[in-house]
């Protein structure tokens, strides 16, 4: 699945550029009043968790994340918080201690993509078709039985460059591919390229990604609002 060392160290500039708009995502959860715990799949450098253990103090937080830079900025981030704890963890192998009341992933292992009318496609981190099924496989065996999975919301990719808050410029690259695409991320501070970074995707049809969530036992639940920033599965067994 994607590694993101190369890009740990300009992650949070970029991302609170404009990228996310992190109270927004935090909205969505607290709408679904957590009260139990929450697992976070692929929390990058804590910035979601950040923001949710700061609204709900109580609440017992678990973050995963494949890459051990952004594990070890976000250890420091969420330090004050004794209620989150974090883990390394690939999600096609995952082993945590208890089961889950509500997990969600924005931007992270999974996520779908909606554009305008067309029907959603979800988005995997993992190119491998037997190890996507490991990780529902896996993920299935943390959430409670009605428990819930969030996955996120994102519009479709294209290619695009823009000044972030620092002054350097952050660039993005799509090649598709016969099971996806491929995302090539660059910054340059003017001609020097600082980073770049790249990340190989498997898609899913809307239908597809049912069919494979739902062997582990995840079933799409229909929302009406138009605004929502996830797409909410239920576990049904």
């Amino acid at each position: 699945m994607g590694d993101y060392t190369n890009m740990a160290g300009y992650y949070d500039v970029i991302m609170t550029s404009g990228y996310y708009d992190y109270a927004k995502i935090v909205d969505s959860l607290v709408a679904h009043r957590p009260q139990r715990n929450v697992l976070e799949i692929g929390c990058g450098t804590g910035l979601i968790l950040e923001e949710l253990a700061k609204r709900q103090p109580q609440l017992p937080i678990t973050g995963i994340d494949l890459t051990a830079p952004m594990l070890s900025i976000a250890q420091k981030r969420l330090a004050p918080f004794a209620t989150v704890s974090l883990s390394q963890q690939n999600i096609t192998e995952l082993s945590l201690d208890e089961k889950h009341e509500l997990a969600f992933s924005y931007g992270g292992v999974w996520y779908f993509v909606i554009d305008g009318d067309k029907e959603p496609f979800l988005v995997s981190h993992i190119a491998d078709e037997h190890a996507n099924h490991l990780g529902f496989e896996h993920l299935a065996k943390h959430i409670a039985v009605d428990g819930t999975l969030l996955l996120g919301i994102q519009g479709p990719h294209h290619d695009y460059e823009t000044v972030i808050s620092n002054g350097m410029t952050y660039s993005q690259k799509i090649d598709p591919t016969d099971i996806g695409f491929t995302k090539h991320y660059y910054l340059q501070d003017g001609d020097h390229n600082v980073m770049d970074q790249t990340v190989h995707y498997r898609t899913y049809t809307f239908a597809e990604a049912q069919a494979l969530m739902g062997t582990y036992g995840f079933e799409y639940v229909a929302e009406q609002d138009a605004h929502r920033l996830f797409l909410q599965f239920k576990k049904v067994k």
